[in-house]
């Protein structure tokens, strides 16, 4: 291993991943945000190195064409992404980027490729109850102050140009949430940890036991806080996100 090195830089991380860890675990955001998301956590947990993904149609990659659907992504991702997993590596979605992460994972392995020791998926339905988002079934004028309301829960006050943008993109990440469908849970070939946050207020621990059909080894952990608290990185996410370790 070579100290300070890093590999090529791909639009789809925001930083170069660096050779300086034995390990990564790759973070997939919430609708309607990008990697900005984990821009609060360290750069590494312990020695695994802490990785966003950046979707397209976003942020820094504003210009870039939307992925349209979630398989798109998990297709899309591959290329840039199998450089990458020579190491031991982990997943980790919170609320719809479980969904990605989760098409990843089944991506990577048709391919024969290497797919992760661990998939992390925090405060979302299995893929087969998707569709019951309750924000699936907004007007935009109620997303718009979902998105005014997150921003100002973020100590911001939102102006108008803000949540103009903020909207664009949860309204098209939206279309590729309403669009998912997966009927039958298909396995994957990981352990799947589910996280639940307490004082969720949107998903309830019970709603999210359709992930046990996912994987052999399933389990389900609980942390205190609400459903952004995972932005701020809380001690107890931190070393749960270290386990598969």
């Amino acid at each position: 291993m070579t100290t300070g090195s890093t590999t090529a830089a791909s639009p789809w991380f925001v930083r170069p991943p660096s050779t300086d860890h034995p390990a990564r675990i790759f973070c997939f955001p919430f609708s309607g945000s990008g990697a900005s998301a984990f821009s609060a956590w360290p750069a590494a947990l312990d020695d695994v190195e802490v990785c966003p993904v950046q979707f397209p149609g976003r942020e820094n990659r504003l210009g870039h064409q939307h992925y349209g659907t979630y398989e798109n992504l998990a297709a899309e991702l591959v290329e840039p992404l199998t450089p990458l997993t020579g190491e031991p590596f982990a997943f980790f979605g919170h609320c719809a980027g479980a969904l990605p992460a989760y098409e990843t994972v089944l991506r990577l392995a048709e391919l024969g490729l290497p797919t992760p020791d661990c998939l992390f998926v925090s405060g979302q339905p299995a893929p087969h109850d998707a569709s019951r988002d309750r924000m699936l079934t907004m007007s935009e004028s109620e997303l718009r102050a979902e998105v005014e309301a997150f921003v100002r829960s973020r100590g911001i006050e939102p102006r108008p140009d803000m949540v103009d943008l903020g909207l664009m993109v949860l309204l098209r990440d939206h279309a590729a949430a309403g669009a998912y469908r997966r009927e039958k849970p298909v396995a994957v070939d990981c352990p799947v940890v589910v996280l639940h946050w307490r004082d969720d207020p949107d998903v309830s621990l019970e709603e999210l036991q359709g992930w046990r059909q996912y994987a052999d080894s399933v389990e389900f952990r609980e942390i205190d806080g609400g459903h952004y608290d995972f932005m701020d990185a809380p001690d107890e996410l931190r070393k749960l996100l270290t386990c598969w370790r």
